[in-house]
């Protein structure tokens, strides 16, 4: 049942209840009871509220917040809305219909014999093969029959989701035009417009019944087509006294209005029962090899593992399962802790181990201290000569290594000599190389232990990386064009040139003077819109650009704006807006 419908008839039933409970109380101020009652249905009116967002109506531009302009919900306005609602859902259940059809029909004949025998369920998988077989052994041709079977096949569902699909789009496109037409009367005195909008919407039911009926009477003629619904779609219509008064009671318009959700209710059912006798496979039904394989697979490592456990008395999984657990703590403790327990020694003891090693430092300048000190007095005695005390240590070596002259009479200079200083002094010098070589070798080495801990840690790490990103992937999947990654990007972006091309398909018809088709067309248009409007809502509100980015959409769906600047409309923002723009490659 509709929930309008409901909604609407719970509420003249509430009404009256109220009435009758009021009037046991005549002498009792009734402020607080009414009172009550606006407040419930202010309530419920909220919560009715609650519905799809689709694609806005076309009303100007400066009344697109409509808090701005109306304290409560126009009647009209609700009604409008859940037309287009119900016939967006429709259509979008449809086009996705369509298209897995439409690209079944792009396959090539292997491909469309593989789908009439393994894609359709196990039941079609053995009537198939059964006819193959018979075809076969009668005609010599089967897997001929069986493209010519499959080709009726696909072509028939792509018909009917066709014929449907051009009927709702044009009564879509037919509703929003006449929105179009009354879009200030809309905002002005939306009550006032009621009644002649109702007939307007009356009639346009009327002719969809007519359209839908004439491809209804056309699925009946072919007996070719199977599964057709046989029962006709009629509306509800209203009554020609309605038609013809300019006046309406408020109980009339509340007839009316039910008659508008009753049509809608109808059209939903006719069409759920239409489009599941022609709606692609299920994704069960299609995989369904794949899904057995999978079951009796399961069921061999189930009979497996029962063969293997304390059911029939073996203790095999539990020793694995202690196996497992033992290596998974080594991993734990050699891969995981330790290296971070090192790491975090190595961090934590920073200056413990920099004050250790200032104090090798400072033993290397004591070294270095006495032998500057040797050579500054060696070079003073040689040169007889009082030295600075900043002169370097290479000019004084150079002093000590002249020496080497000495070396001709070495027990007399041993002596009575410089030898011995000499031979001290380079004694001293090579103690400093060696400290200072050793102080940077300890420095490399203690610098590298954070990269040993690391290094130990890294089979974790990556571990860990893998799972994240795993789960990562998992979490953040693209929900179509509603997504956040590349492919959602992707598919916003052709989103925009669907519509860019119905605009110019659409004003094609236009200039050919093909009416029907330009309103089919233009309905296409708002159903792309619609996708386009529900994808981009989210990620335009997160950047800021939303309200830019809805006016521009509503442009684009106005009927008397032109081909061209709607053509800039769509150029402008693919270039422009975030959402819009193409995925950065990695």
């Amino acid at each position: 049942m509709n929930p309008k419908t409901s909604r609407t008839s719970s509420d003249s039933t509430y009404k009256y209840l109220w009435n009758r409970l009021i009037g046991f109380f005549p002498s009792f101020k009734t402020n607080f009871l009414r009172n009550i009652s606006n407040l419930y249905n202010v309530t419920f009116r909220i919560r009715s509220r609650k519905r799809r967002k689709c694609l806005p109506l076309p009303l100007p531009s400066c009344s697109l917040d409509s808090s701005l302009i109306m304290t409560e919900t126009s009647r009209v306005h609700d009604v409008l809305e859940d037309i287009l609602e119900h016939v967006f859902t429709n259509l979008h259940n449809i086009q996705k219909n369509l298209q897995f059809w439409q690209s079944r029909a792009e396959r090539s004949d292997v491909r469309k014999v593989y789908f009439m025998l393994f894609e359709r369920g196990p039941l079609a998988f053995i009537d198939g093969t059964i006819q193959l077989l018979l075809d076969s052994a009668t005609q010599g041709s089967s897997v001929q029959h069986m493209c010519q079977s499959a080709f009726v096949y696909i072509h028939e569902r792509i018909a009917v989701l066709s014929n449907l699909r051009y009927s709702l789009a044009t009564f879509l496109a037919q509703v929003y035009m006449e929105v179009d037409r009354y879009q200030e009367e809309l905002v002005k005195d939306p009550e006032k417009l009621l009644p002649s909008l109702l007939v307007t919407i009356n009639s346009l039911f009327s002719m969809l019944e007519a359209s839908i009926g004439n491809q209804h009477a056309l699925r009946l003629s072919d007996s070719s087509v199977d599964g057709s619904y046989s029962v006709p779609l009629l509306f509800e219509k209203l009554p020609e006294v309605n038609q013809e008064g300019s006046q309406w009671t408020d109980c009339e318009v509340r007839d009316a209005i039910n008659l508008v959700y009753k049509n809608l209710h109808k059209l939903d059912s006719y069409l759920a029962v239409l489009v599941s006798k022609h709606q692609k496979p299920r994704k069960l039904t299609m995989h369904w090899i794949r899904y057995t394989c999978g079951a009796v697979g399961l069921s061999v490592c189930s009979i497996w593992l029962l063969r293997h456990s304390r059911l029939m008395g073996s203790s095999d999984i539990d020793n694995w399962i202690s196996e497992a657990k033992d290596s998974t703590v080594c991993f734990f403790n050699d891969h995981v802790e330790q290296p971070l327990l090192a790491i975090r020694d190595e961090l934590f003891e920073t200056f413990r181990k920099r004050h250790k090693g200032m104090m090798d430092l400072e033993e290397v300048q004591l070294t270095s201290n006495s032998l500057h000190r040797m050579l500054l007095a060696f070079s003073e005695q040689t040169k007889g000569q009082k030295l600075p005390q900043n002169a370097s240590d290479q000019e004084m070596l150079e002093i000590v290594m002249a020496s080497e002259k000495e070396l001709t009479h070495p027990i007399q200079n041993l002596v009575s000599g410089e030898l011995a200083r000499a031979l001290l002094i380079q004694v001293q010098k090579l103690k400093l190389d060696i400290e200072t070589a050793m102080l940077e070798l300890e420095q490399i080495l203690r610098a590298n232990e954070i990269n040993f801990a690391i290094l130990a840690a890294l089979p974790a790490f990556f571990l860990s990386l893998l799972l994240l990103m795993v789960v990562r992937r998992w979490f953040q999947r693209d929900k179509r064009a509603e997504g956040r990654g590349r492919i959602a990007r992707l598919q916003r972006r052709l989103l925009i040139v669907e519509v860019e091309k119905r605009i110019m398909q659409y004003q094609n018809y236009v200039n050919q003077g093909l009416e029907k088709d330009a309103e089919c067309m233009f309905g296409l248009i708002l159903y792309s819109l619609d996708r386009l409007y529900n994808a981009v809502k989210g990620h335009a509100k997160a950047t800021g650009e939303w309200q830019c980015l809805r006016q521009d959409l509503i442009d684009l769906g106005r009927p008397s704006l032109q081909t061209t600047y709607k053509l800039t409309v769509t150029s402008r923002m693919e270039r422009v807006y975030d959402c819009l723009l193409p995925a950065k490659r990695p």
